[in-house]
């Protein structure tokens, strides 16, 4: 929690008690399934919670914005997230079950009632949101693909509605392959550490 802190001073008691009870959540799972690689575990707070609030430093989403997160997992970025935003609707998405499964009982036990979930492929998806968040699902080409039509017209957040996306290493060869209004934000302007020295949140718009 420490590390938390550190960068998110402002958290109410809530959602302090909620971001404690990740780590031992997530390591009772993974003792069943192989939610989160066993190295990562124990560097849990940096490599997944605060990874998934970089998206946080970029966007400070309006209250009833609705946001999709695709490729889930075991529920990253969409559950830090949903932590830190308890007025936005979070849809959370995979196409494997035994994840969404693990996603609906943490949700369940951290007591969030903005988190919806889906078992489902993203081309199957009927919805439309402001935002689609994600976590280095495929190449970006691809996913813009996915989810194109599914945005709502209308912008309520200080970027126009469009994708957050977290990933790593040198993006200029799939970037220059899409043809919105993209850009990039280095996560190591907002935390130390080597851990996000090659990470970012890549923003495309994706409507006028």
């Amino acid at each position: 929690m420490e590390l938390l802190l550190k960068y998110f001073h402002n958290l109410s008691p809530l959602q302090k008690q909620q971001f404690n009870k990740l780590p031992a959540l997530y390591q009772s799972w993974n003792s069943k399934i192989n939610v989160i690689s066993r190295k990562d575990m124990d560097a849990f707070m940096e490599r997944h919670v605060l990874h998934s609030l970089g998206i946080s430093k970029i966007m400070s989403f309006s209250s009833g914005t609705k946001v999709l997160d695709l490729g889930t997992g075991g529920g990253f970025p969409g559950i830090p997230l949903a932590i830190m935003y308890p007025d936005v609707d979070f849809l959370l998405v995979d196409s494997i079950g035994k994840k969404i499964k693990v996603v609906q009982d943490i949700a369940h036990q951290l007591g969030l009632k903005n988190v919806r979930t889906m078992h489902q492929r993203a081309e199957e998806l009927t919805e439309s949101f402001d935002f689609v968040v994600s976590r280095a699902v495929t190449q970006m080409p691809v996913f813009i693909k996915w989810i194109e039509h599914r945005f709502l017209k209308e912008s309520k957040n200080i970027y126009p509605n469009g994708i957050l996306y977290l990933k790593g290493g040198d993006l200029t060869e799939e970037m220059n392959q899409i043809q919105y209004t993209f850009k990039t934000f280095d996560l190591s302007q907002y935390y130390e550490g080597d851990f996000f020295n090659t990470k970012k949140v890549i923003y495309v718009r994706m409507v006028n």
